[in-house]
């Protein structure tokens, strides 16, 4: 079992940065992949980012690639998240998740964190 919390959200003009973090306890953090989901009002939950055990493998939606970037801190125990030159659909509440299968399938996904919303403004 492992147990997850994000932070960082909040709320930021469109064209800036936040930072989410994912601090993880319970199983050795180290034994996961991890990675970022989003959902907006009205959507289904979508596929951000994901990073494998080793940090060697590192995966991003289209829509994100080049903006955003997935890190980890085994040593700590968190996962990141770094958002760059935000956009207002980039607006959602963001989860990270544990155990990502290489389909990032939602149904498949048994750790998940509580939530953080963003919030993009024009």
């Amino acid at each position: 079992q492992v147990q997850l919390v994000e932070s960082g959200g909040g709320l930021v003009q469109a064209g800036g940065s936040l930072r989410l973090s994912c601090a993880a306890s319970g199983r050795t953090f180290s034994t996961y992949s991890l990675g970022w989901f989003r959902q907006a009002p009205g959507k289904e939950r979508e596929f951000v980012a994901r990073i494998s055990r080793s940090s060697i493998f590192i995966n991003y939606a289209d829509s994100v690639k080049g903006r955003f970037t997935i890190s980890r801190d085994s040593a700590a125990n968190t996962m990141y998240l770094q958002m760059n030159s935000l956009k207002p659909e980039d607006t959602a509440v963001y989860y990270c998740a544990a155990d990502i299968p290489t389909n990032y399938d939602v149904s498949l996904i048994n750790y998940w964190g509580q939530g953080t919303q963003v919030t993009v403004s024009s």
